[in-house]
């Protein structure tokens, strides 16, 4: 297969530049794909899918070997990414549809005060129509995509929304007797969330802008893998289409390599309008790789070395990739191993835009760890503790991090597990027994981690009647 780095090629500067502001704002552009594993990008050590244009944004910024999505599901990892809390006090703690409220502060209400013009492309699940969690209600000025994160993962919707207006797509017609499956494929979301984040580039290419870019790829329809098996929906396997793979695993290679051909015409984008050093770009997945439409993450070992998948407190459910990119301001080709959360990224946006996040979040800005601390004029602050709980399943699960220490209850009551992350990061001995004190105090810091929540209570397994 020829590549194509060639239209990806690096142009990175030679280092940051020196301290001090530029002549505006930053444009703010966070990527964030769905299902995305920490295996999946060849700069992550995947070797069968080729992902030129994420390679080269790696190389021309910086890549974090720790970050960590707000969940191991899609609407509380997004919860917890615009409103810098972690699940232990966000409001929206599992898939649910529960709408975020008036009063939830979000990064785009912050950046829209600050001045920005803000937008959303893609999926955004934290609000059905008419509620107060749609977009326009929550401090976006443009919105385009899916409100229901369900409805998301037919690739060829009947409608999509821009604003809180319903925009039917001519042409996906669903067949009744097999819904959303033998549909006429003339419009693929995908690619209108391409076009639609190019154009709001374009529109607002003259002032300070925040794109939340939240690509669809690489989820299954788990509706169409249900009646054929294969969910990994794409109009066409591309390079792929020749390989001696399953059909699902020709859709995940493909979704992927679609996905970094477009994010490359961003950047392009970007260059053309002169806009390249003037804007940071985020680039991360929501959760670890899915194992869900016919896909199978051992068969790209989507998780790298880490254990676990999508719905798993373990590290492949929950590390995930992580790049950001800004010409002149970040380090081409830097490697850290800084550890930052979903909950982080709202007062590192506050930082980069001049403006004070609220009181009283999770998060902690990390712009020390993209520019340097002498170039933020401060050393980097890092968490004491990481925390996560998930709801899905017979019990509630429970996982914190502090240092290198990691614990993982699977349900309540039930012992810790221990797992040291510096030498074992794939979990795979866990050493409660060897480390009592460590263990103490992760159960102290559980104690206290969450507030309560009538939507999602810590859950035990149901006691059978005898």
């Amino acid at each position: 297969m020829a590549s194509t780095l060639g239209s990806c090629a690096t142009s990175a500067r030679p280092g940051p530049a020196a301290a001090g502001p530029g002549p505006r704002k930053p444009n703010i552009i966070f990527i964030l794909t769905d299902d995305l594993g920490y295996g999946d990008l060849g700069c992550y050590g995947q070797a069968q899918i080729e992902t030129p244009c994420l390679d080269a944004m790696a190389a021309e910024g910086v890549r974090f070997t720790q970050c960590y999505a707000g969940s191991t599901v899609c609407a509380p990892s997004r919860c917890c990414l615009m409103t810098g809390l972690h699940t232990g006090h966000a409001l929206v703690r599992g898939n649910a549809r529960v709408p975020l409220r008036p009063d939830d502060v979000t990064v785009a209400e912050i950046l829209k005060a600050a001045g920005y013009t803000t937008g959303l492309v893609g999926k955004w699940g934290l609000g059905e129509p008419d509620t107060t969690g749609v977009p326009n209600r929550q401090g976006f000025d443009y919105f385009f995509g899916y409100l229901n994160q369900g409805r998301a993962h037919n690739y060829y919707p009947d409608y999509l929304w821009r604003n809180e207006e319903r925009i039917e797509l001519e042409g996906n017609v669903e067949d009744k007797d097999r819904p959303r499956v033998s549909i006429e494929r003339t419009q693929y979301s995908h690619d209108l969330f391409t076009q639609e984040a190019l154009a709001f580039v374009e529109r607002h290419q003259a002032e300070p802008f925040f794109l939340y870019l939240a690509y669809t790829i690489p989820h299954a329809n788990n509706e169409r893998g249900r009646v054929d098996g294969d969910g990994m929906e794409v109009p066409d396997y591309g390079a792929y289409a020749g390989r001696d793979w399953p059909n699902p695993q020709k859709g995940h290679a493909a979704m992927i390599a679609r996905m970094d051909r477009d994010v490359g015409r961003l950047f392009e984008r970007l260059r053309a309008l002169g806009l390249d050093d003037d804007t940071i770009v985020f680039f991360t997945s929501d959760n670890g790789p899915h194992k869900e439409g016919g896909a199978d993450p051992a068969f790209f070992q989507s998780a790298g070395p880490l254990r676990g998948y999508k719905r798993d407190l373990y590290e492949g459910g929950i590390r995930v990739p992580g790049m950001v990119r800004w010409p002149g301001r970040i380090a081409p080709g830097a490697l850290s191993d800084h550890v930052w959360a979903f909950w982080d990224f709202l007062p590192t946006a506050a930082e980069l835009a001049g403006v004070d996040a609220p009181a009283g979040l999770d998060g902690i800005s990390f712009v020390p760890a993209l520019l340097g601390e002498a170039a933020a004029g401060r050393p980097q602050e890092n968490h004491d503790f990481l925390y996560w709980e998930f709801h899905e399943g017979p019990a509630s699960k429970q996982a914190a991090r502090t240092g290198d220490w990691k614990g993982v209850r699977l349900q309540p009551d039930r012992p810790l597990e221990l797992y040291n992350m510096a030498a074992d990061v794939g979990e795979k001995n866990d050493i409660a027994g060897n480390h009592p004190d460590v263990v103490a105090r992760i159960e102290a810091y559980l104690a206290t981690a969450r507030t309560e929540s009538a939507d999602w209570p810590l859950r035990r397994p149901k006691t059978k009647k005898k």
